[in-house]
């Protein structure tokens, strides 16, 4: 089941197990006869269409799209004045787990996310994961294995989104991959399928690659003009093989918003690694870098560097799930005190 257009909050939460969310999903898309009508307005967009029925666009978008085809403009856009099926308001099947919801992009493994709490709710984020499509980032090598940067950065990133929608942020994925989902081995396999949102092919252009990233985040943060909103980007580093790391944080030199959420998420680290190492010391840093995302998104955002994918102890850091998930619970841990922080 295609979930091609990944906004996901626990706000907007769909109650069915995988299986009565599929049927649903395919007697949707061949009932269309069954179907209310409604009008689109002038400038009017899916997600708002859906809520001013009172249907989830988590929970109804695919279902809208599959009823609607032949009367979508580019991207799944509406036309104003055309008529458009409305998909039919479900009750929760009583076998459904209270409170949680599927999000078939996560991989069957981890697909179903339950909350946690609501200590984000309100809060939007892009996460974007670096390189991707034509492009696989650094590379390292692990013994005989490839260690492809987009694949891990992806892995981790993916780790965050699942973590920050159990605090109940609205969470979307900007670089996206619909097949490889959360993955627990050590050595990912590299592909070139992943997308930009909402599903764009990634050009081969670095340059146009990342313009078309831009594009996208700020489209959204237009759409969520008011509401609290951060950009993070995840991206892994290539030095030298002698050169150990720690994770480390880049923000726009003209935003203090920014600054202070990469400082946020610095101290977090330090903080952990005082817990978890306290003899080995932490010396990620945080400075400022006139990187083209940083400098054109509108959302406040940082860039971040996970480690060197070409040192051996670094390394351990990205083979490994457990440190895979340790990192994204950390960062998770680190937007809520930003979050508090700017409340």
């Amino acid at each position: 089941m295609s979930n091609h257009h990944f906004v996901i909050s626990l706000r907007l939460l769909c109650k069915f197990p995988a299986l009565v969310f599929f049927l649903l999903v395919m007697v949707a898309a061949t009932q269309a006869q069954d179907y209310q009508t409604t009008v689109a307005k002038n400038g009017e967009g899916i997600y708002s269409l859906l809520k001013r029925h009172g249907l989830s666009p988590a929970e109804y978008l695919n279902t809208f799209i599959e009823l609607n085809k032949g009367k979508l403009g580019q991207n799944n856009s509406l036309y104003a004045g055309q008529t458009y099926a409305l998909p039919q308001k479900e009750q929760a099947s009583p076998s459904a787990t209270t409170g949680g919801a599927i999000y078939p992009i996560f991989g069957k493994a981890h697909e179903q996310v339950n909350p946690i709490d609501n200590s984000l709710q309100g809060a939007v984020y892009y996460l974007m994961s670096g390189h991707g499509g034509p492009d696989p980032g650094a590379v390292g090598r692990y013994s005989h294995h490839t260690l492809c940067e987009d694949e891990y950065a992806y892995d981790v990133t993916l780790r965050l989104a699942r973590r920050l929608i159990e605090h109940g942020a609205l969470v979307y994925m900007i670089t996206r991959d619909e097949n490889d989902g959360i993955r627990d081995g050590s050595y990912l396999e590299p592909d070139k399928d992943e997308t930009c949102y909402p599903e764009l092919p990634i050009p081969r252009n670095h340059l146009k690659r990342l313009q078309q990233r831009k594009d996208a985040v700020n489209k959204l943060s237009i759409k969520h003009k008011g509401s609290f909103q951060r950009l993070v980007i995840i991206h892994v580093d290539s030095r030298s093989k002698g050169e150990n790391i720690d994770v480390f944080f880049y923000h726009d030199q003209r935003s203090k918003t920014g600054k202070k959420l990469a400082n946020n998420l610095q101290q977090t680290f330090k903080k952990k690694y005082e817990t978890h190492q306290p003899n080995r010391g932490y010396h990620g840093t945080v400075s400022d870098r006139n990187l083209y995302v940083l400098k054109y998104s509108y959302p406040p955002a940082v860039f971040i560097e996970l480690g060197n994918i070409n040192h051996f102890r670094d390394q351990q850091r990205f083979i490994q799930s457990n440190n895979r998930q340790a990192l994204a619970n950390w960062l998770a841990e680190g937007l809520q005190t930003d979050f508090g922080n700017n409340k």
